[in-house]
């Protein structure tokens, strides 16, 4: 099993027809986001494709941010004393 989760909405190939793909996975064991470019060294996007990226890489931000929240510790509880009455 790999620790990367690809984004599965994201289907984006070369514009110029070369067959190169993007990709954008969440690693989950450290939270961090891989951007691949899948079979060349760049790729050229049409603007609906470069947005579709753009929202891939801000999905998998913010599952990293909430996988980092939830692995923070708490913190303690603050003891209150009951009130003299």
């Amino acid at each position: 099993m790999s620790v990367f989760r690809s984004d599965g909405a994201l289907d984006v190939q070369d514009a110029t027809g070369t067959g190169a793909e993007a990709d954008v996975a969440l690693n989950l064991a450290t939270g961090n986001i891989r951007l691949s470019i899948l079979w060349t060294q760049e790729m050229q996007l049409t603007p609906e494709d470069a947005e579709q990226v753009a929202q891939a890489l801000q999905r998998a931000a913010a599952e990293s941010r909430t996988m980092a929240a939830g692995s923070k510790p708490e913190s303690p509880a603050t003891s209150q004393r009951p009130s003299d009455a």
